[in-house]
């Protein structure tokens, strides 16, 4: 467990209060003036706002199914991620709650997603599914991997969800996150195809994390990347004798036609190259678990 764990727990239970408190009030009451396109655009900007408010303290998380892929790539460990899941069902359950002084149950419950009628639900938990796995393998792809371009990830993660709710939400309610779901559920008690949200979100997040490993350790790196410096380390170690050599030679010796010189390619070798793309992804400081939760 990371010593400032208040402090991580308290960031995580502000971004799923955030996106329970969002997320119901754009299904309801906004919903009315924005519709499916409005309530995708509310979802996915809270969840890109809050990572860039919040993300360099916790990761930013805000999603019990994001935190389930650190586990499974052991970026994160248990304690650190049972701690992690309790914020954000704590903070998720208290935006409930507050939502429900500040409206009716009536108005939580029209916010609580449910399968509706005409749809399988087999169907519902696939569709949750291969939208929680886009969500995670562009977290991975974007906050975790240090290559990515370090602003976009918020608003890449973003707008994945908003894409998702857009494609899905008729379906489930495009929730991609049981925290969302257990927030207004728990409120207005309202537990409805509850294992949907749950099952769903928890295998597609588990694969999108162990997917975007194997792809970034596949292979050793890309066509036409650099060698590793270790590999003309041989040749500058033979080039140094030499030209010592020639350093300390006697005035009277005959100095060699064409004395030994580095090359301009030996020397723009010798200049370190960047990681191979086979090395293990480094996570982003202001994206990753905490250094003592990896």
């Amino acid at each position: 467990m990371p010593k400032d764990w208040i402090r991580l727990a308290v960031a995580e239970a502000i971004g799923a209060f955030a996106l329970v408190f969002v997320g119901v009030l754009s299904l309801t009451i906004g919903f009315r003036a924005g519709g499916l396109v409005g309530a995708a655009f509310a979802y996915g900007l809270t969840v890109a706002v809050m990572i860039a408010a919040l993300g360099h303290i916790s990761g930013g998380h805000f999603n019990p199914a994001v935190t389930l892929g650190f586990v499974v790539t052991r970026r994160m460990n248990l304690p650190t991620a049972g701690m992690y899941w309790a914020a954000q069902l704590g903070g998720a359950a208290l935006a409930g709650l507050v939502t429900l002084a500040a409206t009716s149950r009536e108005v939580v419950a029209a916010g609580t997603p449910v399968v509706p009628e005409g749809v399988n639900v087999g169907s519902a938990i696939l569709l949750e599914l291969v939208a929680t796995f886009f969500l995670v393998l562009v977290v991975f792809g974007t906050a975790v991997d240090a290559r990515a371009p370090r602003s976009v990830y918020p608003f890449a993660i973003g707008l994945t969800l908003t894409v998702a709710v857009l494609a899905i939400g008729p379906a489930t309610g495009g929730v991609l996150n049981p925290a969302r779901w257990f927030g207004s559920g728990l409120a207005s008690w309202a537990w409805e195809d509850f294992y949907v949200y749950w099952v769903g979100p928890a295998i597609g997040g588990a694969l999108g994390a162990l997917t975007y490993r194997w792809l970034t350790t596949a292979s050793s790196r890309p066509p036409g990347a650099p060698p590793p410096v270790h590999s003309v380390s041989a040749t500058t170690a033979a080039a140094a004798p030499t030209a010592q050599t020639a350093s300390v030679a006697p005035a009277t010796q005959t100095p060699p036609a064409s004395p030994p010189t580095a090359s301009p390619a030996g020397r723009q070798i010798e200049t370190p190259v960047g990681t191979p793309v086979g090395d293990p992804v480094g996570a982003r400081p202001s994206a990753g678990p905490p250094a003592s939760g990896s």
